[in-house]
C-alpha cells in the first residue's frame, strides 16, 4: 500500500487473503467478523481497510512465550485457525523427535480457552500424538506439574495469564531433557517453521480425532498433595484471598487446607472465573487499583495478610498492613524473602533470578554459600538454571520447589509465604520485622519500576534507539558509570533488546521492551550496607526515588 489510500490491487489482495482465511475458519463468530469487514472495505471504508490490513499485515509470532494476542479473526489475532495451525505444527515437531509422543493440555477461564484446548487435543490426536486434556479449567501450575507427573513429551496451556480481557494465548512446555520447562531456542524456531508450513494450506484439511483422553481428578490430587508439603501452619493467620476473576481459588483452597491453614476470607466479587474481568481495568495484581477490593475486604475482616493470584494463578501478590491501610509488597520484596527461606532449607544449589530482578538474591546466595545465576527475563530461562533450588522474577513470579514443576507457581509460593508469616506470628513477629532482619544480615535493597504502555508499537524501538544514540551521562543528578548494551549479545547472554545502566554508586537501571505486552519497562535497583537496618532501608529508598524521578524526566523530555 502507498500513502494514506491503498492501491486497488492491494485492496483486492487483502480481500482475497481475508476470504481465504474465512473459508477455512470453523468459528461462526470470526467468520462473521471477516464478512462484515470485507463488506465495509468493499463499500470504501478506510477504517475497515486499516483494520483488515492490521489483521493480515503479519501473524502472531510463535516464540519463547508461545502465542499471545487479541482475540479476533486473521493471522494477527488469536483464533481457532491460528490455534489449529499451532497444534498441527507442534504435532509435526513432536513426531519428528519421538516415535510415540504424548502431550497434556490445560486451559483457564478466558474466552475460548476451552475451545482452543479441545481443538488442540483433536488435532494432536489426529496427527498421531497421544493427547490428554485436563478435566476442566485449572491453573497453569497444574498443567506445568502434569507435564512432569505424566512424563509427557510436551504440554500446552491455553491462557493469556494477566493480559487484558480481550487477549488469549498458547503456552508450550517440553518434557524429556527440557524437564517440563517452557520452550526456548532452537525449539521455538523449529516449531514456528512447522506452523508456517501448515499455514500454507487449509486447517480444514487437517485430520482430527476424538481419540484423546480426559484426565481424571488424580492429576489435581497429585498436585495438591505435592504442593501442600511445602509449608504448614504454625499459627493461624487472618487471611484474605482473591483469585482476580481467575481459576486459582479451588486449587489454592485445597492446598492451604491440606497444609493445615484455616479457610481464608475471600473477595467474593473476584472469586469465580469471569473472562470479562469486570472489577479490574487489567487483571494483573501489579496494576494500580487491581487489589482495591482485597484491601477493602482485609480492612473489614481485620486481616493480617492478603494473598492474590493472577487469573491463571502462576503469579502471586502479597498485601500487608501499612499504617492505617494496606500495600502490596513488590515482587522483589517477596522474592528476596522467599529466596532467603529457600537458602536456609537447602545446604547447596542455585538461587536464580532474571537480570531485571533484585541483586539482593546474589547477596543471599553469597552469604549463605549457594550459587547465584542471572538469566534473561522469563521462567523459560530461570527454570533451566543448573541445580536450581529457587527462582524468581520481579513480575510476581516465584518457583519455590523446582522438583515438583519447572515454572512459576503462585499457589505454592502463596503457601510458602503464608507458612513464613505463620511461623513469624508464633514468634511474635511480622513480615515487616523479617524485612528489617534481612537488611541487617544481607543489606537493604530497594527497587521501582516504570511501565510505559504504547498504542503505536513503533515508539518502543524508537525509544530504545534514542537511549542508544544519546546515552545519558547523568540520571537524576547521579553520574552514570557505564551502559551495557545487550543488542549484539553480552557476556553469556544472547542478543537481546536490553540496556543496563550502571551508576557510579553501584545502583542499576535496566530498560527493555515487554515480551508479552505493548510496554517499555524500566527497572531501578539500589542498595545500602551502611548503618542500622532502618538507615540502610532509608538510604536505598532515597536513591531509588532519585533515579526514578530522573528516568521519568528523561522519558518525558527526550
Amino acid at each position: 500500500m502507498t500513502g494514506d489510500k491503498p492501491a486497488a490491487s492491494d485492496t483486492r489482495a487483502l480481500i482475497a487473503a481475508a476470504r481465504a482465511w474465512r473459508d477455512q475458519d470453523p468459528d461462526d463468530q470470526t467468520r462473521t467478523e471477516l464478512d462484515d469487514l470485507i463488506r465495509d472495505v468493499e463499500s470504501g471504508s478506510t477504517a475497515a481497510t486499516a483494520e483488515l490490513a492490521d489483521r493480515f499485515a503479519s501473524r502472531l509470532e510463535f516464540g519463547t512465550a508461545g502465542l499471545r494476542g487479541e482475540l479476533g479473526a486473521g493471522p494477527n489475532r488469536m483464533n481457532r485457525v491460528l490455534v489449529a495451525q499451532a497444534a498441527a505444527g507442534l504435532s509435526a515437531f513432536l513426531t519428528s523427535r519421538e516415535q510415540s509422543p504424548t502431550v497434556v493440555i490445560g486451559y483457564d477461564g478466558r474466552t475460548n480457552s476451552r475451545v482452543f484446548a479441545t481443538d488442540t487435543a483433536e488435532i494432536m490426536a489426529g496427527a498421531g500424538v497421544q493427547a490428554t486434556l485436563l478435566p476442566r479449567l485449572l491453573p497453569t501450575p497444574v498443567l506445568a506439574f502434569a507435564v512432569r507427573w505424566l512424563g509427557a513429551s510436551a504440554g500446552v496451556m491455553v491462557t493469556a495469564s494477566h493480559n487484558p480481557a480481550a487477549d488469549n494465548g498458547y503456552k508450550v512446555y517440553l518434557g524429556g531433557v527440557d524437564a517440563g520447562s517452557q520452550i526456548v531456542p532452537p525449539s521455538d524456531g523449529q516449531i514456528a517453521e512447522r506452523i508456517l508450513a501448515v499455514a500454507a494450506g487449509s486447517v480444514r484439511d487437517l485430520p482430527r480425532s476424538s481419540d484423546y483422553t480426559v484426565a481424571g481428578e488424580d492429576v489435581l490430587d497429585a498436585y495438591v498433595s505435592a504442593t501442600s508439603t511445602m509449608g504448614a501452619a504454625t499459627a493461624q493467620l487472618r487471611l484474605v484471598y482473591t483469585a482476580m476473576h481467575g481459576v486459582g481459588w479451588e486449587t489454592a483452597r485445597r492446598v492451604l487446607i491440606a497444609a493445615g491453614f484455616d479457610e481464608p476470607a475471600v473477595v467474593a466479587e473476584q472469586l469465580e472465573p469471569d473472562p470479562t474481568f469486570p472489577t479490574v481495568a487489567f487483571p494483573n495484581p501489579e496494576e494500580p487499583g487491581a487489589l482495591d477490593l482485597a484491601f477493602a475486604r482485609a480492612t473489614a475482616t481485620n486481616a493480617e495478610l492478603i494473598i492474590a493470584n493472577d487469573p491463571d494463578a502462576d503469579r502471586l501478590a502479597v498485601g500487608v498492613p501499612d499504617g492505617n491501610g494496606w500495600r502490596r509488597l513488590s515482587g522483589n520484596e517477596v522474592g528476596l524473602i522467599l529466596g532467603w527461606r529457600a537458602a536456609e532449607r537447602n545446604a547447596s544449589g542455585t538461587l536464580a533470578c532474571s537480570i531485571v530482578s533484585s541483586p539482593g538474591l546474589a547477596a543471599v546466595a553469597t552469604t549463605l554459600g549457594l550459587n547465584h545465576v542471572e538469566t534473561l527475563t522469563g521462567f523459560k530461562w530461570i527454570s533451566r538454571a543448573p541445580n536450581l533450588v529457587f527462582g524468581f522474577e520481579e513480575a510476581l513470579g516465584y518457583l519455590v520447589d523446582p522438583h515438583v514443576l519447572r515454572d512459576k507457581d503462585g499457589i505454592s509460593a502463596a503457601l510458602d509465604i503464608l507458612s513464613l508469616a505463620s511461623a513469624l506470628k508464633a514468634d511474635g513477629k511480622t513480615l515487616a520485622d523479617h524485612a528489617d532482619e534481612f537488611a541487617e544480615r544481607f543489606g537493604a535493597f530497594d527497587s521501582s519500576q516504570i511501565s510505559l504502555r504504547f498504542t503505536d508499537l513503533v515508539e518502543i524501538p524508537r525509544t530504545m534507539n534514542r537511549f542508544r544514540d544519546h546515552a545519558p551521562t547523568t540520571i537524576g543528578g547521579e553520574a552514570v558509570a557505564r551502559i551495557d548494551d545487550f543488542l549484539g549479545g553480552f557476556g553469556e547472554f544472547p542478543p537481546s533488546d536490553i540496556l543496563r545502566i550502571w551508576m557510579v554508586d553501584g545502583s542499576r537501571i535496566v530498560v527493555r521492551p515487554s515480551g508479552t505486552e505493548p510496554k517499555l519497562k524500566v527497572y531501578i535497583d539500589a542498595s545500602s550496607m551502611v548503618g542500622s537496618a532502618r538507615e540502610r532501608i532509608t538510604a536505598a529508598r532515597a536513591m531509588v526515588a532519585t533515579l526514578d524521578r530522573g528516568m521519568r524526566d528523561l522519558l518525558a523530555h527526550p
